[in-house]
């Protein structure tokens, strides 16, 4: 029963991806479809995870609640741990693109500036540095 569970959540997923997808490529591609089809995918996507939630995690999850909790502390923190690092790159990235191309401009005005726009490349540098820091100190507590 369980594999036959979680073969339907898969085909389920696949579905809720695949039929707005198909969808839309079938029909006329305007602006009115795309809206129609990413909303018909929004809702099935989500009514396939509170169904699958629903059946995965019903009467069974109760049974082994005390030894499942420090697995899934576990789990939660190498989760905190990824989010950490991968937000704080993605928001490093955006800065050091917004400050390397300012940078870039204003040392083609005037060469002798290129030590005072290093320095703010730098600091936009460091907030990935941040977010790996935190994520080795939710990796210590673990």
């Amino acid at each position: 029963m369980d594999i036959i569970a979680k073969l339907t959540i898969t085909a389920a997923f696949i579905l809720s991806l695949a039929l707005p997808a198909g969808l839309f490529l079938k029909g006329s591609k305007t602006k009115k479809s795309y809206k129609k089809a990413l909303a018909l995918n929004v809702f099935m996507f989500f009514t396939t995870m509170i169904l699958s939630s629903t059946f995965l995690f019903g009467a069974s999850a109760f049974a082994a609640e005390g030894a499942a909790s420090a697995s899934m502390n576990t789990g939660l923190g190498y989760i905190a741990a990824a989010l950490s690092v991968g937000l704080a790159c993605i928001g490093g990235g955006i800065a050091v693109s917004a400050a390397a191309s300012a940078a870039l401009g204003a040392i083609s005005e005037d060469s002798s500036i290129l030590g005072k726009s290093l320095i703010f490349i730098g600091l936009a540098e460091g907030v990935c540095l941040y977010g790996l820091i935190i994520a080795f100190m939710i990796l210590g507590k673990l």
